[in-house]
C-alpha cells in the first residue's frame, strides 16, 4: 500500500513540474488563484468560469484565441461523457467527487501570447443528518415585514440560458419542500423566494435547488442559506419634503427648504441625508459658506406606523441669480437603497398687483371723472360735437317740415295768460332762436293766418313742425280761484272769469295733440319750458299727461337762469336781461332742438344722431 501511494505522489509531482515547465517555456503572463472558489459537494453539479476571456486581459473580440484547462495533475482535460464537460471558457463537472477537489488551470492562448489563471474546487462531504450544504450563504431577513431570499446560483442559471437549457429552482425549509403560493411563500423568478411577514420560526436554512439537463444527462446543483432572522429593521426611506416641485422666491431674499424624510424602521437607521445643486455639486457646507446645510435633526414616531423621521435644511441666506433655474435634489442614501426629491428655484413673479390695482384705479376715477364731467358739461360737449361734425348728423331741409318748433303759450285772454309769457313767446324766444341760432320757429298769435279755422291751424302747424314749445307758468293749468290762492305773477287780473281749466280752445287743441303724438304716437317731441317755480299743490292740478311728461324727460326752466327776468321787467313787459345763447337756459335749449346736420338722409343712422 505504500509503494503505490508514494508512486503517485512521485507520478504527480513530476507532472506538476512538467506543466510548469510548459508555462514558463510559454512565457504566460499569470493571473494567480481566483478570489472567489468554487464548493460543491459529490453528486452535484459544478461550473469553474475562467475571467481570462474579458477585454482587460485582451482584445477578444479581434484577436484569434484558444482556451485550454489542465487538470491538478497537469493534464489537459477533455470531454468525459457523465463527467466532466468542456465549454470554452466554463469547465463543467457533471457528477463530482471528492478526489475532484484541487486547483484548475485554464490557459488561453493567442498568436503571440498566453494567459493563465487557476480556479479553486472544493468538494466536501455532506453533514450527518443535516439537509442542505455544509457552506452556507448568511442571509439577513427582517421581522414582521416582507423579505427576499436569493439563491446564489445565478451564474448558474445566465450561463444554462445561454446554452438555450432549461433550468428551475425548488426551494426547501430544512429538508421541506416549499410550494409555491403556499404559507406566505412566492416563487418570484427563477432565483428568487418572497417571505410574506417573516417570523421568528423563519430563523432556518433554506435550500435552492437548480435542476437541468446537460450533456445528455438530468443534473442538479443547490446553495444552502442560512436565514437569521433581526428583530430590528430598516425600511427604504420616503421623501415626504420637497416634492419634486416649483419654488419662486425673490432676488436677494433668505431662502430655506428642507428635506423631510421619514423611514419605517425598528431602532436606528443608518441614514444619510444630504443636499446636491445640480446635477453633480453636492453640498457639504457650513454656514460660514453662502449655501448650506444644517445638522441633520431626528425624532422618533410610534403610530400609525413605527419609525423615524429625519430633518435636514438647505439655507440660502441671499439669493442671486446663479441660484435660480436649477434643480436642487434631497438624496437620502440607506442600506435598502437611494431615494431622491427635488424642487427647482424660480424667480419670483413680478408683484404686479400693485400696479394692476393702480391701473385699475386710474382707470375707476378716469372713468368717475369722464361721467362726472359729461353729466356736468354734457350741454357744451354734445353743442360742441354737433358744431364741429354736423355732417355727421342728418340734414332736416328735406324731411317735409317746415318749421323746427311750433310755440305753445296762453294767449291773450285765455286761461294762465300774462304779459311775461307773451313777451317771452313773441320776442325773447325769436330773438335768441330765430335771430341768434337760426331756427325757424311758429308762434300762434304771430304767425297764424288770418281767418284760418283752429283746429286746422293747429293740426297743420304742429304736424309740419319738428318740436313743440310748451310754455307755462302755474297759472297755465290751473282756474283762477286756484293761481289767485298762490299769489303767482299777479294772474287775477289777467285771466279771464271763466272757471274751466281749458277756456281757451286753442290752447286746448295744442296741448291736447302735442301730448298725443308724444307720449301716444311717439311722432313729436315735446319741450317744456317752466317760466316760474312749481309747487307740488301746484302740480297736482296739471293735467297727468304734462305731469307725466314733466317726470320722464324733465322740463328747461327759465327760472333758474341768473339772469332772468326781475320784478320790474314783469311789471313793464319788457324782454329778459340775458339772451346770450350761451348762457346755461339757452344751451339747453338748443341741446334739446334739432340738429342742423349736413348729412344727405341714408336709411341707416348713427348712435350719435341721438345725442
Amino acid at each position: 500500500m505504500t509503494q503505490p501511494s508514494s508512486l503517485r505522489s512521485l507520478l504527480f509531482l513530476l507532472g506538476l513540474s512538467r506543466i510548469c515547465a510548459v508555462f514558463e517555456r510559454e512565457n504566460c503572463k499569470n493571473y494567480d488563484l481566483q478570489f472567489e472558489r468554487v464548493f460543491s459537494v459529490p453528486g452535484d453539479a459544478a461550473m469553474l468560469n475562467s475571467t481570462l476571456v474579458s477585454p482587460e486581459v485582451f482584445n477578444f473580440t479581434s484577436v484569434p484565441y484558444n482556451i485550454s484547462w489542465y487538470d491538478p495533475g497537469g493534464r489537459e482535460m477533455s470531454n468525459q461523457s457523465g463527467h466532466v464537460l468542456v465549454s470554452g471558457a466554463t469547465l463543467w463537472f457533471l457528477d463530482l467527487k471528492i478526489e475532484d477537489s484541487g486547483d484548475y488551470v485554464s490557459i488561453v492562448r493567442t498568436l503571440s501570447r498566453c494567459f493563465r489563471q487557476a480556479t479553486k474546487l472544493e468538494v466536501d462531504p455532506p453533514v450527518t443528518r443535516e439537509c442542505g450544504r455544509p457552506r452556507k450563504a448568511l442571509q439577513k431577513l427582517t421581522n414582521k415585514v416582507t423579505n427576499i431570499l436569493s439563491c446564489p446560483l445565478k451564474d448558474y442559471i445566465s450561463k444554462l440560458d445561454s446554452y438555450n437549457v432549461s433550468s428551475h429552482v425548488t426551494w426547501y425549509r430544512g429538508c421541506e419542500r416549499i410550494m409555491d403560493r403556499t404559507d406566505r411563500y412566492t416563487y418570484l423568478d427563477t432565483a428568487r423566494l418572497k417571505i410574506d411577514g417573516v417570523e421568528r420560526n423563519n430563523n432556518q436554512n433554506y435550500t435552492c435547488t437548480l435542476r437541468f439537463t446537460l450533456g445528455g444527462m438530468e443534473r442538479s446543483v443547490s446553495e444552502t442559506i442560512e436565514a437569521l432572522v433581526s428583530e430590528k429593521y430598516s425600511m427604504p426611506p420616503q421623501v415626504h419634503e420637497p416634492t419634486n416641485e416649483i419654488i419662486k422666491a425673490p432676488f436677494g431674499s433668505n431662502f430655506s427648504k428642507r428635506c423631510l424624510v421619514f423611514v419605517p424602521c425598528v431602532g436606528k437607521p443608518d441614514v444619510d441625508v444630504f443636499w446636491r445643486k445640480g446635477d453633480f455639486s453636492y453640498i457639504f457646507k457650513t454656514s460660514i459658506d453662502r449655501i448650506y446645510i444644517c445638522k441633520k435633526r431626528t425624532w422618533n414616531q410610534e403610530r400609525p406606523i413605527t419609525g423615524v423621521w429625519l430633518e435636514r435644511m438647505l439655507m440660502i441666506p441671499k439669493l442671486m441669480e446663479e441660484d435660480f433655474n436649477i434643480n436642487y435634489t434631497c438624496v437620502v442614501q440607506s442600506s435598502r437603497g437611494i431615494a431622491t426629491s427635488y424642487f427647482t428655484l424660480l424667480p419670483a413673479d413680478p408683484n404686479i398687483i400693485v400696479p394692476i390695482g393702480s391701473a385699475l384705479g386710474g382707470v375707476m376715477v378716469l372713468f368717475i371723472v369722464s361721467i362726472v364731467t359729461y353729466y356736468v358739461f354734457k350741454l357744451d360737449i354734445v353743442l360742441w360735437f354737433r358744431r364741429t361734425f354736423p355732417i355727421l348728423y342728418t340734414n332736416t331741409d328735406c324731411d317735409g317740415k317746415s318749421y323746427d318748433a311750433y310755440v305753445a303759450y296762453p294767449q291773450h285772454c285765455a286761461l294762465g295768460f300774462s304779459k311775461q309769457v307773451e313777451a317771452f313767446a313773441l320776442c325773447t324766444l325769436p330773438q335768441v332762436l330765430e335771430m341768434a341760432c337760426g331756427y325757424k320757429l311758429f308762434i300762434a298769435g304771430r304767425d297764424c293766418m288770418p281767418g284760418a279755422a283752429v283746429v286746422d291751424s293747429v293740426e297743420e302747424n304742429i304736424q309740419a313742425s319738428r318740436r313743440l314749445l310748451l310754455i307755462y307758468t302755474a297759472a297755465t293749468f290751473t282756474d283762477k280761484r286756484h293761481a289767485s290762492s298762490t299769489g303767482s305773477n299777479n294772474n287775477n287780473n289777467n285771466v279771464s272769469q271763466s272757471e274751466d281749466v281749458y277756456s281757451d280752445t286753442r290752447q286746448q287743441l295744442e296741448c291736447v295733440t302735442a301730448m298725443h303724438r308724444a307720449l301716444l304716437e311717439r311722432s313729436l317731441k315735446v319741450i317744456l319750458v317752466e317760466l316760474e317755480p312749481i309747487s307740488p299743490a301746484q302740480l297736482a292740478l296739471f293735467p297727468e299727461s304734462v305731469r307725466h311728461l314733466r317726470k320722464k324727460q324733465g322740463a328747461v326752466r327759465w327760472w333758474k337762469n341768473p339772469n332772468a327776468r326781475t320784478s320790474e321787467d314783469e311789471e313793464t313787459g319788457g324782454p329778459a336781461a340775458s339772451l346770450s345763447p350761451s348762457s346755461r337756459f339757452w344751451k339747453e335749449m338748443r341741446y334739446r332742438m334739432p340738429v342742423r346736420g349736413m348729412r344727405g338722409t341714408y336709411p341707416e343712422k348713427t348712435a350719435l344722431l341721438s345725442l
